[in-house]
């Protein structure tokens, strides 16, 4: 008979995780001994108990806005070569520690420069922690490869200077290149020089889209942006239907993100926080690019 499924038995199953962000994962007491090492003043909390659970009830809370609010204080705390190190390096422990064998974190560099570091040091100090942390996991018998993705920001300008900063490090440790942040409003279209720069120098990348927003964000981080993957792409449901026997019937689309084998990062606990959740709706959201059908 198989071993009965526990807790642990979940944690040692070896597993990938192809989307996480450094900055969303950073242990409270780290942030507490940051906050007072680095001199940041405007943490919700001085002790650990009530930190941890002020940042759990922002996660649950159901809202992208309040979600996005614990981000503030851990990119504050995270403006030294020091605390980059640290925190990248725990990263790689807490991951491996939960079975993760390889991993993909991802973070954006031009937010860790308010207090003068250059986008390069940036980039060094965090594969030094993730070097460090997984050794320190390996010497725990739990091994661990973490390769890095560098995250432009949709609504600042940089994304060209980024692009080329993950060019210049894929063979140290960055393989591949994001853009996050708002997409309401802030079109993937808007960074189209540095996805062609990224297809010139036979470089990888991922766009968030179909997050927040719904299946034109989708459509142009596919058609015009050329995505390799898709951040999230829950709202791909949008443009799948249920027929009155309960058949599911794909939208175009759709339909080309399965005939293309386009991966989707899911991400179904950041979903589930942030409200936009999996339905099957009964009617197609208005998006002209995947207006007609295609059997499933």
């Amino acid at each position: 008979m198989p071993a009965p499924l526990t807790i642990d038995t979940i944690r040692d199953a070896p597993k990938v995780l192809l989307h996480d962000h450094l900055d969303g994962g950073v242990r409270p007491a780290t942030v507490l001994e940051l906050a007072d090492t680095t001199g940041y003043p405007a943490l919700p909390s001085a002790d650990v108990a009530e930190l941890t659970g002020w940042f759990t009830a922002a996660a649950q809370s159901g809202s992208l806005v309040r979600y996005l609010e614990r981000f503030d204080h851990t990119v504050g705390v995270m403006q030294t070569e020091d605390a980059l190190v640290r925190v990248a390096a725990e990263c790689a422990e807490d991951l491996a520690a939960d079975g993760v064998v390889y991993a993909e974190v991802r973070f954006a560099p031009e937010l860790h420069v308010e207090r003068g570091l250059e986008l390069d040091a940036v980039v060094e100090a965090v594969l030094e922690g993730f070097r460090a942390g997984s050794e320190r996991a390996a010497a725990r018998g739990r091994r661990i490869r973490v390769g890095c993705l560098l995250t432009a920001m949709r609504h600042a300008a940089r994304s060209r200077e980024i692009a080329e900063l993950s060019v210049r490090y894929r063979d140290l440790g960055v393989v591949g290149f994001d853009i996050a942040g708002a997409e309401a409003g802030f079109p993937p279209t808007r960074h189209l020089d540095a996805f062609e720069y990224l297809r010139q120098q036979n470089a990888h990348f991922t766009i968030h889209a179909g997050e927040a927003f719904g299946l034109p964000s989708i459509w142009e981080a596919l058609q015009w942006c050329g995505a390799d993957r898709l951040g999230h792409g829950v709202r791909i449901v949008d443009d799948i239907t249920l027929g009155a026997d309960g058949t599911p019937r794909l939208g175009l689309l759709a339909a080309y993100v399965r005939d293309k084998r386009i991966p989707l990062e899911m991400c179904p606990t950041s979903n589930v926080h942030t409200g936009p959740r999996s339905r099957w709706p009964t009617t197609r959201s208005g998006c002209s690019p995947s207006c007609g059908s295609a059997s499933p």
